[in-house]
């Protein structure tokens, strides 16, 4: 569980709800369903236009990396790697295929076959670029979708008030329904403002910073395994990998 992004979440809303009551306001006054289905339905509309079925999909499947993000273990990942390195400089690269049934990881595990079929290191080094690249790609759509969120939830915001200006001008003849039309214009401003700069935009940061760490991960590990193809020292491969931090 990343706590930070609890505790940030938590911390957002807890200050303008408090803020509310302190300016003597109620809470209740805040929660205006009509206001939320113009903002959020206007706003999951636009992005499902904007996007693929396969980035929708994607992006909503990254939502629970802002709270639980994938578990990386670095230091055990090196440590992998540098073995590999031990076992292939003893008993040659062939000696690696024992290892590749037990690897869950589908990157590393056709890593380290076409370093068991003897692939030249540069030409290993290309083929895993390109699907490090293709992979980092379809993430980082994934994620952006949220931006995009973060874009037009402001101005479906300014739609939902606007169109409950419309009803309270409609309505001028019967004070009565004035003050549920006023209230949805407002708090439609807010929903889409507060939901941009509170969920969306530091949702689609979060993730995008996620990408960025496994993306490094896997670049490390592309690393190692061109230094296995090269026959480098396992010291040498250990240490250009902690380059990576973790």
């Amino acid at each position: 569980m990343d706590s930070i992004s609890l505790i940030g979440i938590t911390l957002a809303l807890a200050a303008i709800l408090v803020g509310q009551v302190l300016e003597g306001g109620h809470v209740g006054s805040l929660i205006q369903p009509t206001a939320f289905l113009i903002v959020i339905g206007g706003t999951l509309g636009a992005v499902m236009l904007q996007s693929s079925a396969t980035v929708f999909r994607t992006g909503m499947q990254m939502v629970p990396w802002v709270f639980v993000p994938p578990k990386l273990d670095h230091a055990a990942l090196i440590e992998q790697v540098v073995n590999w390195s031990h076992v292939a400089r003893k008993e040659g690269l062939l000696s690696l295929e024992s290892q590749i049934p037990a690897i869950d990881d589908p990157f590393i595990r056709k890593g380290l076959q076409l370093l068991v079929d003897g692939v030249e290191p540069e030409r290993l080094r290309e083929v895993l670029e390109v699907e490090i690249d293709s992979w980092e790609g379809q993430l980082k759509q994934g994620a952006k979708i949220w931006e995009a969120a973060g874009g037009y939830a402001p101005t479906i915001g300014i739609l939902g008030a606007v169109m409950g200006l419309i009803h309270v001008m409609e309505n001028l003849s019967d004070p009565s329904k004035l003050g549920s039309g006023i209230a949805v214009a407002f708090v439609a401003t807010i929903y889409g403002v507060g939901s941009a700069n509170l969920i969306f935009l530091p949702v689609a940061k979060k993730l995008l910073g996620v990408v960025g760490t496994l993306v490094s991960l896997r670049e490390m590990v592309l690393d190692g395994l061109v230094g296995i193809a090269n026959g480098d020292n396992p010291r040498i491969i250990e240490s250009r990998l902690k380059g990576y931090g973790g």
